[in-house]
This record gives structure tokens, C-alpha cells and sequence, in this order.
């Protein structure tokens, strides 16, 4: 049945007392017999993908506001019906203004369990990070930017950990095509192309200490060596086919490039890497995975 006696418009005037706010309706945190479904824990709640500008350190101490994408969940122990979804964002913004990097997620953790009384919480910091990179013999430069994300866990003990995850592009000339081209034109006299295709590693690393973004991708370049350019002239591309040519790698080879260069960091507990060369022989990827191979860690 429709109610004809309702106010039918919005009062800007209306004004919300404490007594009003204590009388709405709270289902989130209503009584147990509220609960549709199985009454056991769930280990994320919360929200996905909201977004503001926060500010990153550079090794020069110099300060980037980026875009950043936010998704922050707690744990909800049995029992309880639901989180204040709001309050995931309300706790947030009290740190919108700080210098973020992977230890100041753990106070932003503690807060979580505070602010919403959970046992559990999870961050992460999704965003694009510039960095100017020089071309190869031109002398011109322009930025590069990387996928990145800082992503910080807390258990009901307080124990903190971090992670960094990275996406690295690369080129990846095949050693096999190579070869097989340079035999056509010796025994045939016939002029052959080796293949090479855009290429990208994701790198997730486990933090025992604070380490730059730079300082990751340096870690990449310094492993694969074939990095994909942004601005680039005719000398720029002779150079870049030439870097090719000396470093060729099929993608296990790649995989085990970043693992070496990895593992000579000390601030890095843990780390997994994948591989992928999107194929511009086969109409398929290759793929190849790798771990630090820490018991019980990262895979």
C-alpha cells in the first residue's frame, strides 16, 4: 500500500541532532539471527577501488602525488552480521596527507582493527609511477611509468607484513629464431628476421626493509637488460636492436635473470616471479613462474 501523507521533497533545512543519528536503523551491526547463510568467519570485508591522491618519497627526497586506487578489508569473526563499509574510507582519509611507503600501511592497519573492531586487516595501494627515462644514443628522454602497488597484512597478533608488486616490460629476442636466421642467410643466402616481442615480468616482492620504487625497476633493468623504450630516434632503434641481439632469452632464462638479481637484496625476504612473452610466433604466450622457494612463502 502507498503512503499519501509523506513528505514528498528533500529538506536542505532538516537538521541531524545525536538523538536522531542514534535513531537510525544499523542492520550492519544488528544481532547474529540477522545472518543469511552459514554463520562462520569471513576473512575479507570491505571496499575496492577507491580512489585519491597520495604522496610518494623518491630516492632524491623529493615528493609524487599519484592517482592511487585503495582496496581495504578487515576480517568478520562469526557471529556478527557485517562492517560499517564507510568507516573502511572515514579511517583512511585521517592519513590522506602523509608520506606513504610499505611501514606506513601498518599504522593504517592498526587503525582498521581499532576504528571497525576486527581481528584481521588487509591494504592496497595500486598506482602508476613515473620515472624519466634517457634513450639509448639520442640523448632525448621521456617518462616511463610503472604499475605498482604496496600492499600491507595484519594478523590478530599485531604481526605486520609488507609486499611490492611491479610489472616490468621488456623486449625478449628468441636465442632459437636467431640462430635459425642467421643459418638461412649463410646456407641460402637468404635474408631472415629473428622474432622478438613485447614482453612483461610481475614481480611480487616481500619486504624486510623500506626500498624505493626505483630501486625495484633497477633491479629489473639490471637482470633482463632489454627494457622497452618511450622516445626514440633512428640511432635509438639501431642501439635498441643491437641490445637485442646481445641479450637474447627465452623466458626461462628471464625468470632465472630476475631471480639472481632478486636474491642479492637484502631487504627482500621473499619474492615470485612471472614471466610472460606475448609471442609474436605463436598465436599463445610463454609463460614461465618462479619462486625465492621460502618454506611456506610466496608462490
Amino acid at each position: 500500500m502507498i503512503t499519501t501523507n509523506l513528505r514528498r521533497f528533500y529538506d536542505p533545512t532538516f537538521t541531524v541532532t545525536d538523538s536522531y543519528k542514534e535513531s537510525l536503523p544499523d542492520l550492519q551491526n544488528g544481532p547474529a539471527s540477522l545472518i543469511e547463510g552459514a554463520n562462520v568467519p569471513i576473512q575479507q570485508v570491505g571496499i575496492s577501488n577507491f580512489k585519491l591522491p597520495l604522496k610518494y618519497p623518491t630516492p632524491e627526497g623529493e615528493l609524487l602525488t599519484l592517482e592511487t586506487s585503495v582496496d581495504g578489508y578487515v576480517g568478520l569473526d562469526a557471529g556478527k552480521k557485517g562492517i560499517n563499509m564507510g568507516r573502511i574510507m572515514r579511517t583512511f582519509y585521517k592519513f590522506q596527507h602523509d608520506v606513504f611507503h610499505p611501514d606506513k600501511l601498518e599504522q593504517i592497519l592498526k587503525a582498521y582493527k581499532d576504528d571497525l573492531g576486527s581481528e584481521t586487516a588487509f591494504l592496497k595501494l595500486s598506482f602508476n609511477y613515473p620515472m624519466l627515462m634517457e634513450s639509448l644514443r639520442s640523448g632525448l628522454s621521456g617518462y616511463q611509468y610503472y604499475s605498482v602497488s604496496i600492499e600491507g597484512k595484519i594478523d590478530e597478533f599485531n604481526n605486520f607484513i609488507s609486499y611490492m608488486h611491479l610489472d616490468f616490460e621488456y623486449s625478449s629476442a628468441c636465442p632459437c629464431s636467431y640462430e635459425l636466421s642467421e643459418h638461412a642467410r649463410e646456407t641460402r643466402d637468404v635474408a631472415a628476421i629473428p622474432h622478438s616481442q613485447r614482453s612483461i615480468a610481475n614481480v611480487t616482492v616481500q619486504l624486510l626493509d623500506e626500498i624505493f620504487v626505483d630501486e625495484m625497476v633497477q633491479i629489473c633493468r639490471e637482470a633482463l637488460k632489454t627494457e622497452t623504450q618511450v622516445i626514440v630516434k633512428r640511432e635509438d632503434e639501431q642501439a635498441f636492436a643491437e641490445m637485442n641481439g646481445a641479450f637474447q632469452k627465452f623466458v626461462e632464462d628471464a625468470a632465472r635473470l630476475l631471480y639472481e638479481e632478486l636474491n642479492k637484496e637484502s631487504r627482500i625476504k621473499d619474492f615470485v616471479v612471472r614471466c610472460a612473452h606475448l609471442e609474436s610466433l605463436h598465436s599463445h604466450d610463454a609463460v614461465s613462474r618462479i619462486c625465492k622457494g621460502v618454506r611456506n612463502g610466496l608462490r
